[in-house]
C-alpha cells in the first residue's frame, strides 16, 4: 500500500507521525509538501517530531516526498508527480480541499480513497458536485472526526495538547455494496455484531482490485490505537461530525477573536452565555434537518405502499439537544486547554479562516430551514471582521 499525505499542519503531522510507526516500510508514505522549499526544510530536518505532556519523540525518516505544485515558484526545480494515488490522508483546511483534489484528480481513480479529515462539514458535498459527479467513476471516501487537540511550535513539530479521538465512517458505495453488513448479520447475537473489514471486500472477490485501498486504508487507519480510532457507521459518523461542528462553531471563532488558548474560554460567565446561545441555535437548526429528513423517508416509504401510521417515529436525538451540545463544548474545551486552536493560528498569521466551513455551514442550514441563527452569524461575521482588520493593531 501507498499512502499520501496532503497538508502537513499539526493534523498531517500527526498523521503521519503515528502511522510511520504502526506501518512496516513495505508500505509507504508520501508526505505532499506545499512547495520544493518545504520539502528542502523537512529533509535538513529528517523527521516529525511530537511533542506530548512535554517528552519528544521522533518519527524515522522513512518517508517518500512530492510537491504539491511548482508553478507558484518559478525558481522552484522540484517535479510534482503524476503517478496515480492508492489512498490520500487530506488534512488541509476545508476552503483549500476542493481546489486541491481538482489538482489530483488526473491520478485519482474509482480504485481510490481519499479520506478527509476537515473541520466543519459540507466538503464532502463539495467535492461531489464539483468534481466527481460521476457516481462510477468516483473514488472512495472515508470522513473523519478529529478530537485531538495539536498545534505546531516550529516547521514539523507538533504539540500533542490534548488526547481526543478519530471516529471515521466509509460513504456509503454507489454500487449498492453493503459496507455494514455486519450490524445485520443474524447469525450472531445483536451484542457480537460490528464492523467488519470483510463487508469492505475479500481478497477472494472478482473486483477486489477495486476495492483493495478501501480495505487497506481502514486496516491502517485502526491499527492507530494511540490516536484512538474507531470505525463508526456512517450515519453515527454524521451525528458526531454535527456535534463537533457545534463544537468547532464556539470554541474556534471565539479564541480567534479573544486570541486565547481553549481553556481560557470558560473562565468567565458572559463566555457561557455564548455557547448556550449557540448550542440553542445549533439543535433548533438540526431539529428542522432531522425533521425533513424523516418527512422524506415517509415519502419514500409511502410510494412503495408501506402504511406509514404503524410506524413509530425516531425521536430527536439526545445528543443533538442543546444541554448536550453546551456540555460537550466545555468537555472538549477542557480536554484541549491548553492547545492553540487553529482558527487562531490563521488568523494571527493573516490566513483565510474555515469559518464558512462551520459557522457558515450552519447559518446556511438554518437558512435553507427557516431558522434564525444570530448567535453562530455574529461569531462568523467577527472572525471575518478580524480577518480584514485585525483588532489588536496599534492604532
Amino acid at each position: 500500500m501507498h499512502l499520501h499525505i496532503l497538508g502537513l499542519g499539526p493534523v498531517g503531522c500527526l498523521l503521519a507521525h503515528n502511522l510511520r510507526q504502526i506501518l512496516p516500510p513495505t508500505h509507504s508514505i508520501s508526505l505532499i509538501h506545499k512547495s520544493g522549499k518545504e520539502r528542502l526544510l523537512f529533509l535538513r530536518r529528517g523527521n516529525i517530531a511530537l511533542e506530548r505532556a512535554g517528552a519528544v519523540t521522533y518519527s524515522s525518516d522513512e518517508f517518500s516526498h512530492e510537491v504539491f505544485n511548482t508553478s507558484t515558484a518559478p525558481h522552484d526545480k522540484s517535479t510534482p508527480s503524476t503517478t496515480p494515488i492508492d489512498s490520500v490522508f487530506v488534512a488541509l483546511k476545508a476552503q483549500y480541499t476542493l481546489g486541491a483534489i481538482k489538482h489530483l484528480a488526473p491520478r485519482l481513480s474509482p480504485s481510490s480513497t481519499i479520506v478527509l479529515m476537515q473541520n466543519g462539514m459540507g466538503v464532502y458535498e463539495q467535492l461531489l458536485s464539483e468534481v466527481f459527479r460521476n457516481p462510477t467513476q468516483r473514488p472512495h471516501f472515508i470522513l473523519a472526526s478529529n478530537t485531538h487537540g495539536a498545534f505546531t511550535s516550529n516547521p514539523y513539530h507538533v504539540v500533542h495538547a490534548g488526547i481526543g479521538a478519530i471516529e471515521f465512517g466509509i460513504a456509503p458505495d454507489s454500487s449498492g455494496r453493503d459496507y455494514e453488513a455486519g450490524l445485520d448479520d443474524s447469525s450472531v447475537g445483536p451484542e457480537e455484531r460490528r464492523l467488519r473489514i470483510s463487508d469492505i471486500c475479500l481478497p477472494s472477490d472478482v473486483d477486489f482490485s477495486r476495492f483493495k485501498t478501501l480495505r487497506e486504508t481502514t486496516a491502517a487507519l485502526l491499527l492507530a490505537k494511540s490516536l484512538n480510532v474507531s470505525w463508526l457507521p456512517f450515519s453515527h459518523l454524521q451525528m458526531a461530525m454535527r456535534r463537533k461542528l457545534v463544537v468547532n462553531a464556539v470554541i474556534n471563532p471565539l479564541t480567534a477573536i479573544l486570541s486565547c488558548r481553549n481553556g481560557d474560554l470558560f473562565q468567565h460567565e458572559a463566555a457561557r452565555n455564548i455557547v448556550m446561545q449557540v448550542c440553542r441555535e445549533a439543535s433548533a437548526v438540526y431539529d428542522a434537518q432531522i425533521r425533513l429528513e424523516v418527512d422524506a423517508w415517509l415519502k419514500e416509504l409511502e410510494l412503495h405502499r408501506v402504511d406509514t401510521q404503524k410506524i413509530q417515529m425516531p425521536s430527536f436525538p439526545e445528543t443533538l439537544t442543546s444541554k448536550s451540545l453546551e456540555e460537550e463544548v466545555v468537555r472538549v474545551a477542557e480536554l484541549t486547554k491548553g492547545n492553540i486552536s487553529s482558527m487562531l493560528q490563521d488568523v494571527r498569521r493573516g490566513r483565510e479562516t474555515e469559518i464558512e466551513f462551520i459557522n457558515g455551514y450552519l447559518e446556511n442550514l438554518g437558512r435553507e430551514h427557516g431558522i434564525e441563527t444570530p448567535a453562530i452569524t455574529m461569531l462568523r461575521n467577527l472572525v471575518e471582521l478580524k480577518y480584514f482588520m485585525p483588532l489588536d493593531l496599534m492604532i
